[in-house]
């Protein structure tokens, strides 16, 4: 479980919770929310993280709080996805089950490649997609810059919480 505070203009950068369900709630503020699920998320292309994978764009819009909790799943509901503050702002993650680096559920970043086409074994094809900007997009692994990306870690000091 985490709180996110973000300062306007704060960004986090595209990534993903894989193997995760995660329930968010903004709690204050305006944020961008942009989203993608992968086209076949279950494909490994060639097992090489470099290699760009197809994703659909899922959401791409403004959240103001109140409003409603969101829920994104292992495979769909925009698992993969950025915030933009357009306010100071802050959301509050859940996410089960934890991160485990054991069990391959660790945050991984992603950019939008300049890749186009596709790999000689993917199965998508133009033809089962109809293809349409900017719905599909190909997604790259990446870093982010430790410039424009910094977590700083707090620890709860309350009162303590039982079961």
């Amino acid at each position: 479980m985490g709180i996110f505070c973000l300062p306007t203009s704060a960004a986090i950068p595209l990534h993903n919770h894989p193997g995760m369900t995660v329930f968010s709630r903004l709690l204050y503020g305006s944020m961008h929310v942009r989203s993608y699920d992968w086209v076949n998320p279950f494909s490994e292309l060639s097992g090489d993280a470099s290699t760009p994978r197809l994703a659909k764009l899922v959401a791409d819009h403004v959240l103001t709080a109140p409003c409603e909790s969101a829920v994104l799943f292992p495979a769909s509901g925009g698992n993969i996805h950025a915030f933009t503050a357009l306010t100071p702002c802050a959301v509050l993650d859940v996410l089960t089950p934890p991160y485990s680096p054991i069990d391959a559920r660790h945050c991984i970043y992603y950019r939008e490649s300049k890749f186009c086409g596709y790999p000689h074994d993917s199965t998508e094809s133009e033809q089962e997609l109809d293809l349409q900007e900017p719905i599909y997009v190909w997604l790259e692994e990446s870093q982010p810059s430790s410039d424009d990306f910094v977590i700083q870690e707090g620890f709860y000091k309350g009162p303590k919480i039982k079961p």
